[in-house]
């Protein structure tokens, strides 16, 4: 796949000074032990929480809450509410818990923006049309009472695998979340409040005599028997016997606190660690009790402290960073570059989850532990793929070196496929759909299907790591990915925004088969999906509103890491003559900051699809130097893409 006699968009010492000058952001950024961790950052939900949390529990840093809203303040929209990404549609949820949390820092309510936001909240309906997340908030604040929340009886702890619901059924996150939700909705404990802050004026009828809290999941008939379901449980749920509650409530805590995962966290995320702190505190632990006192210094650890402003993220991402950060640096490929790879990847070896069996295991009780997780520790919980990303990443450096970790991971990945040829990103076959019309799961969250993106990255890093796609497992992954690209040429991107992401990380999996050769139909079709979708200052863009059907193909601006992903899908398919590809990087060289980054307010990242986006910041760092030099690599280096996955 050499390009030869290719004129490049640009001069040489363009091309260069740009690639270095990102190099050397990158490598500054570089800890001391040799991984990289860059902000992450969610919408406004999880600061709001995060001051409704210290207020639940009377202990009010004020300083920092000074912080949080003047970043919620920054953040909001012109039309008074909050969006779930940057420049998108005002959320209700969203903006009933930041119009909260702002009234509980002592924003006064006929402040200007504090009056927008009522009328936002009001003009989408009221609180009362807030998700079941936010409602129950308003319920342990005493705003709404508790049968505005679905039933969720504790009970469900001691459920039999073969029951129709069984946590096993749904994706860590949930588990996670819900578990410590479990204890809270049973005790039904009442938050310190210790301002008395309330949100009356966001009701359009009284919380008390509101009759319409409870809402089919789906307009489904599954939804519409979930509902009349839950109905008929909240009539027996006084009725359950003491001694099966304790028994729930006891192995509701067993859970927790074995996963409680030190300073990080249970699964290291911030709802299930604010859950599990609200949840000790409901249970009457003392302050200082061992538990009770991580778990706070858990959810502290996630503040991001800057001059005038602050914020919560949702998690943090090092492993996922470093790995990228990895692969871009091989691509820069200077003498600085290469030291730095040896002790990032030094770094990432060590954190390779080989002792604990975590929940996965429900699924593939044979398969070894051999993955890695998204944050520094989350062992219960490694995914995919990063383990994918990082064995690859290894595997660049030296196969041989790192031989023990790759066949660890090789092997817990080939394990973790699903019965359809693809891979979720957490657990094995979590795909019942029939539970996404229950009333709790409104948010459309509840589950880890398998996505492209994410057995793209799988496929990819089985076919570097030499095995052959004839194997099984490998032979049902490309079946997966031809199967489910779409009709356009593009495939779903689950975990990045959106059929930009997923269609470079599926044209990335048949790059070891030769690139375009691999599979020459799926990939012609994908490269004339990227090129229809090239804005005319060259770069690509893709907004968060595209996982809305009626919104399919909406770019409000092009970004500098979704530009890079098309470009590196292109390179990827043989594409670097094209001069579309030039046009793309001459976008990037002229973007770039005199910092050698790019200002990316867009959120290019998700959480769950309509519900919950990211803006990594570090995508800015690690995809357009990556893209810059690859492109250099191809077009004056005279070099190949080789066999590797990503």
């Amino acid at each position: 796949m050499t390009a030869v006699g290719i004129e490049p968009a640009l001069s040489s010492e363009q091309l260069e000074r740009a690639v270095r000058a990102a190099e050397a952001a990158l490598l500054a950024r570089q800890r001391d032990d040799g991984h990289w961790v860059f902000e992450l950052e969610a919408d406004a939900t999880i600061p709001a929480e995060y001051i409704l949390l210290e207020h639940y529990l009377d202990e009010i840093d004020q300083g920092l809450e000074d912080k949080i809203a003047v970043y919620l303040r920054r953040i909001q929209n012109e039309d008074g509410g909050w969006p779930l990404f940057y420049r998108g549609d005002s959320e209700i949820s969203a903006t009933v818990k930041a119009y909260y949390a702002l009234k509980c820092a002592g924003d006064p309510i006929d402040a200007p923006h504090m009056r927008l936001a009522r009328e936002r909240v009001l003009a989408l309906g009221g609180a009362a049309r807030s998700n079941v997340f936010t409602r129950i908030a308003l319920a342990l604040f005493r705003q709404v009472p508790w049968r505005a929340v679905p039933v969720m009886p504790v009970e469900i702890m001691l459920l039999p695998r073969w029951f129709p619901f069984h946590l096993d059924k749904v994706s860590y996150w949930s588990r996670t979340v819900v578990v410590p939700l479990l204890i809270l909705v049973a005790l039904r404990p009442q938050a310190r409040n210790p301002r008395r802050v309330d949100v009356q004026e966001l009701f359009v009828t009284p919380p008390d005599a509101e009759r319409g809290y409870m809402r089919a999941a789906t307009p489904s008939p599954l939804g519409k028997f979930f509902l009349a379901l839950d109905a008929v449980l909240r009539k027996l749920e006084p009725f359950f016997p003491k001694a099966v509650r304790g028994r729930a409530i006891a192995k509701a805590i067993g859970f927790t606190k074995t996963r409680l995962n030190g300073e990080d966290g249970l699964g290291a995320i911030f709802p299930a660690m604010a859950n599990s702190v609200m949840a000790f505190d409901a249970l009457e632990y003392a302050a200082d009790h061992p538990d009770f006192a991580i778990a706070k210094r858990a959810v502290r650890k996630l503040i991001v402290r800057k001059d005038e402003e602050a914020y919560c993220q949702p998690c943090v991402s090092p492993i996922w960073d470093t790995a990228l950060a990895v692969h871009a640096l091989f691509e820069s490929d200077s003498s600085e570059a290469r030291a730095a790879v040896a002790r990032a990847n030094a770094w990432l070896e060590g954190r390779q989850v080989l002792g604990v069996v975590g929940d996965w295991a429900a699924q593939r009780p044979n398969v070894r532990p051999g993955g890695w997780a998204f944050q520094y520790w989350n062992d219960y919980y490694p995914d995919v793929d990063d383990t994918a990303v990082v064995a690859m990443a290894l595997h660049r450096e030296d196969p041989k070196k790192y031989r023990e970790a790759l066949q660890r991971a090789a092997e817990w990945i080939a394990g973790m496929q699903s019965k359809g040829g693809g891979w979720g990103a957490f657990d094995v076959n979590n795909d019942h759909y029939s539970l996404n019309h229950i009333p709790f799961a409104d948010h459309g969250a509840l589950l880890d299907p398998p996505t492209e993106d994410v057995a793209a990255r799988c496929v990819g890093c089985l076919l570097q790591l030499g095995h052959s796609k004839d194997e099984p497992v490998v032979a049902r992954g490309l079946e997966y990915l031809r199967r489910t690209q779409q009709a356009d040429g593009s495939w779903f991107g689950r975990w990045g925004t959106n059929y930009i992401y997923g269609t470079w990380s599926a044209l990335n999996a048949f790059v070891p088969l030769g690139g375009n050769a691999g599979d020459p139909s799926s990939v012609r079709r994908a490269v004339d999906y990227l090129l229809r979708f090239q804005q005319s200052d060259g770069g690509w863009g893709e907004d968060g509103g595209t996982y809305w059907n009626e919104r399919r193909g909406l770019c409000k601006a092009s970004t500098a890491s979704q530009t890079a992903w098309a470009l590196l899908g292109l390179m990827a398919a043989g594409e670097v003559a094209n001069p579309a590809v030039a046009r793309g990087i001459q976008f990037l060289v002229e973007t770039q900051n005199g910092d050698g980054l790019w200002d990316e307010a867009w959120y290019t990242a998700v959480g769950f699809p309509r519900v919950f986006y990211l803006r990594y910041h570090g995508y800015r760092a690690f995809f357009p130097l990556m893209a810059l030099a690859r492109y250099r690599n191809l077009t004056e280096r005279g070099e190949t893409l080789g066999r590797y996955g990503f």
